[in-house]
C-alpha cells in the first residue's frame, strides 16, 4: 500500500517537473518509466519473496536511472546519445 502510495506521489511530482524539462529528457524518463512499469508488472504477478523484492527494486532502479539521466540532459552533463548509450540498471542480488 504504502509503495503504491509512493509511485502515485512520484508520478505526480514528476508531471509537475515534466514541463521545466527538455524533449529529449522527457523522452528519456518517458522510456525509462515504461519499463520500469513493465518490470513492475512482472513483480506483481510473481509470489511474494525476495525474487519478486528484487524484480521491484529492479524497477525502481530503472526510474531512478532514468530520472537521473534527464537531468544530466537538462543540465549540459550529458547529450541524449550518452543517455542511449547507458544500458539499463540491472536487478540487485536476491537477499
Amino acid at each position: 500500500m504504502m509503495r503504491k502510495f509512493a509511485i502515485t506521489f512520484a508520478a505526480g511530482s514528476a508531471l509537475a517537473l515534466a514541463a521545466c524539462q527538455s524533449p529529449a529528457a522527457d523522452q528519456v524518463e518517458d522510456q525509462a518509466d515504461a519499463q520500469a512499469d513493465v518490470i513492475d508488472a512482472q513483480a506483481d504477478a510473481m509470489p511474494e519473496g525476495p525474487a519478486k523484492e528484487a524484480m521491484e527494486d529492479k524497477a525502481d532502479a530503472v526510474e531512478a536511472q532514468g530520472e537521473a539521466k534527464a537531468d544530466a540532459i537538462d543540465s549540459g552533463t550529458m547529450t541524449p546519445g550518452e543517455a542511449a548509450a547507458i544500458p539499463p540498471a540491472t536487478a540487485p542480488a536476491t537477499k
